[in-house]
């Protein structure tokens, strides 16, 4: 942020001394001299202690000089003698800034604009909405201080930070290129553009601007060996974002983002209990920490240490990042099993996706045990086929008006709630169960079965965060295509690089562009002998069905398929096939390959 500095003019002096020692602090203060400077506007003061000008510029200096709560009582004082000038309140706004004192800086540009409108003070106005998590406001004063001034680049950039704050990456980026063009070592911007970049998934060229970003702030950034770090676990290279996370931290022993960060890259690496020493490490420094706490239960999690996991997991409704769905608030109290529910209603809600849905749906039944009537509401297109889930007394869709109930729980709260250890998983399967009309519908649109048949899953939603690691292309997926098996695609979402491929092939048959809801998809899994996918919403579907199915994995999977095993708890009809490298897929086809050959063939 570009703090100008206004030196409003001096008022005339009562001798020429003090003139004449004042206007020396004048000259040395704009040489940068600032001790120097500093002295002989004390001097000034001992001789008038009211002298506005004298107390104004000592501000400033004490605010260059890191010395923010000195700065506000002098520029305080001095304006409690003259606030006709618009200088001292915008520099006492960038003191109440650096102190947080966000909305009394805002107070402060205000009253300097309403005396003279600033292109500086509009665009320190503009830092400080964002502060306040006000970024449409951010963007208007953004936009004043360039109307202002077309050159000013540090307003650029700023508008790129409001843009950004209201998820308007691609105009974003446009206002940090412009940066650019007008300060071509705007090391800020670049390191901004990166952040831009990486959020419209272009993770090279994020990873480009960091590293000018660095190279323009001569190696010493923090911040910005911070976000490469982020760039590269997002290019798969978490070795190399692990160095960048050192560095950062090697800058700011205290950085709680970076020690998060590297415990994440350190997941990555399948190195947990280094992963969890980051996470606490980013707790001590940051107890509030919301992203740190999840990713610390998260790997207690995939470690089996379910106590302390799920705890951990109810962080997830205070992350930054966290859907709205997550925060729902509701003036029934919740229930995490300490009420007894005897004689209640009880609200069960979904939350996250729909394979979290049909993972601990299994936990309806032991609510209902409880004595309490259980309502059920759902994802919409899972309500057809969980409309009659055991010990559900009423299944509604996610939107309907609700009937009254005492309680509330999220489904993903109830392994929290029924102290859930790796010993006492409900694993009583099926759980969910397919419908006979839909059933014997496809079996006539399949038609006569001649060999086993083998239902294909290869990517989830682009929309999840982590589908590029647990994804994979349809042609990475064709060796285990042969003559032994009758191959059914369930791929609702085909993305635009599979499309013709998959339409050339005669040896896959694609349904799910038919499939109208998990139902119709129950309904085909009914009639597979085995389902091959990757970490999908069918792989939940299937195993809580208790169908055969085979799970492809990435090297670092999703917590509730746990470590080094080829079982899940969670599903006893389930085989878990993972990668021994880090986005090597041809390895796990090959395994499965073989297996294939022997099962089916």
């Amino acid at each position: 942020m570009n703090r100008r500095k206004q030196a409003p003019p001096a008022q005339k002096p009562v001798s020429t001394a003090i003139q004449v020692k004042f206007q020396q602090g004048l000259v040395l203060h704009q040489q940068g001299k600032l001790v120097e400077a500093e002295r002989l506007y004390a001097q000034v003061l001992q001789n008038k202690p009211n002298h506005f000008d004298a107390l104004h510029l000592l501000g400033v200096i004490a605010l260059q000089t890191r010395r923010a709560q000195r700065s506000v009582e002098l520029i305080t004082k001095a304006i409690g003698l003259n606030s006709n000038f618009s200088a001292p309140y915008s520099n006492l706004g960038n003191g109440y800034r650096d102190l947080k004192r966000f909305e009394e800086a805002l107070a402060s540009y205000d009253k300097a604009i309403a005396l003279k409108p600033d292109y500086a003070t509009y665009n320190n106005r503009g830092v400080v909405l964002g502060d306040l998590k006000r970024p449409a406001e951010a963007l208007e004063s953004c936009n004043k201080a360039i109307a202002l001034k077309p050159d000013y680049a540090d307003a650029y950039n700023n508008r790129g930070n409001a843009l950004g704050d209201l998820k308007r990456f691609a105009e974003a980026l446009e206002s940090y290129d412009r940066a650019i063009v007008l300060q071509p070592d705007n090391a800020d911007a670049y390191n901004n553009r990166g952040n831009a970049l990486r959020h419209l998934k272009r993770a090279a060229e994020a990873l480009e601007s960091y590293d000018k970003a660095i190279a323009l702030k001569l190696d010493s950034d923090a911040v910005i060996y911070n976000n490469r770090g982020i760039a590269l676990r997002d290019l798969k290279r978490p070795a190399e974002a692990l160095e960048s996370y050192e560095r950062a931290i090697a800058l700011k022993i205290d950085y709680a983002d970076a020690y998060n960060n590297r415990g994440n890259a350190l997941g990555d690496l399948k190195r947990p209990a280094e992963a969890l020493e980051n996470y606490d490490r980013a707790v001590a420094l940051k107890p509030d920490y919301a992203d740190a706490h999840w990713n610390l239960a998260l790997c207690c999690l995939q470690l089996g240490d379910f106590a302390s996991g799920w705890e951990g997991y109810e962080w997830r409704s205070k992350r930054e990042d966290a859907h709205a769905e997550h925060r729902r608030i509701f003036t029934q109290p919740p229930w995490l099993g300490a009420e007894t529910l005897e004689g209640s209603r009880i609200l069960l809600h979904s939350e996250q996706g729909f394979g979290d849905t049909l993972q601990f749906c299994r936990y309806t039944n032991l609510v209902a045990a409880l004595g309490a009537k259980v309502i059920l509401e759902v994802q919409p297109t899972l309500l057809p086929l969980l409309t009659d889930l055991e010990g559900a007394a009423q299944v509604l869709p996610k939107g309907a008006p609700l009937p009254t109930f005492d309680y509330h729980c999220s489904l993903l709260s109830l392994p929290l709630a029924f102290k859930t250890d790796i010993n006492t998983i409900p694993a009583n399967i099926p759980y969910i169960r397919s419908d006979a009309a839909r059933v014997s519908a496809w079996q006539d649109k399949l038609g006569i079965k001649t060999k086993p048949r083998v239902a294909l899953v290869w990517s989830g939603s682009k929309g999840h965060k982590n589908d590029h690691n647990r994804s994979l292309p349809l042609r990475e997926l064709l060796p285990l295509v042969d003559d032994c098996g009758e191959w059914i695609s369930l791929q609702t979402e085909v993305r635009g690089t599979d499309v013709d491929l998959l339409a050339s092939r005669t040896d896959i048959r694609h349904v799910g562009e038919h499939l109208k809801d998990f139902a119709d998809t129950a309904a085909m899994i009914e009639l597979m002998d085995l389902v091959v996918t990757v970490d999908t919403s069918v792989a939940h579907l299937a195993g809580a069905m208790g169908k055969p199915v085979w799970l492809l994995l990435p090297y670092n999977p999703d917590w509730r398929w746990l470590l080094d095993r080829n079982d899940s708890p969670w599903y006893p009809s389930a085989r878990l096939f993972r990668q021994r490298e880090i986005g090597n897929w041809a390895a796990v086809i090959d395994e499965v390959k073989s297996e294939l050959r022997r099962v089916i063939c």
